[in-house]
């Protein structure tokens, strides 16, 4: 166990390396790779990768994620986490529903009510209290940029109406 998590750390402190590299020669990771080097998003990752949405996510974009971090994901009974992962069209559809077509800066979104996703179904948009909801889940960080859009992170993983 120890020596797992021991070859985990090196590897992830191996990919932030990369990452922080990549960043000081001007270049920036796209989303799915940012994500990853991150180290917090890694169920966001295995459902990207099980939706077969790596491709999309690292393509020219430019996207605007909302993403769920771990504890977001932990939020969800596992039998029904494992359940939509298994099911590639739900699965597909609520991912989708985290992703805005272009660029949206956390500047940009607390001027709009709702954003359509790339799902089709709008995120309500909400700032109250000084803080930013998106259907209610909590905007935790914002404007972390990639090379193909930006990352605001999400407390709670929003549903679409299936």
């Amino acid at each position: 166990m120890k020596l797992s998590r021991m070859i985990t750390g090196s590897l992830l402190a191996t990919s932030l390396f990369f990452v922080a590299q990549a960043h000081n020669h001007g270049m920036k990771a796209d989303i799915v790779d940012t994500a990853v080097a991150a180290g917090n998003f890694t169920t966001l990752v295995t459902a990207v990768k099980a939706a077969d949405l790596v491709d999309t996510l690292k393509s020219e974009g430019p996207f605007t994620v909302f993403a769920p971090n771990d504890a977001a994901f932990a939020k969800i009974p596992a039998a029904d986490l494992n359940a939509l992962v298994a099911n590639k069209e739900a699965l597909t559809s609520v991912l989708t529903y985290h992703v805005v077509a272009g660029k949206v800066m956390a500047a940009d979104v607390v001027k709009l009510t709702k954003a359509t996703t790339v799902q089709g179904q709008d995120l309500a948009i909400e700032v109250k209290d000084g803080k930013v909801y998106v259907n209610g889940a909590q905007v935790i960080a914002t404007d972390i940029k990639t090379s193909n859009g930006v990352i605001h992170v999400l407390d709670t993983v929003v549903m679409p109406k299936m």
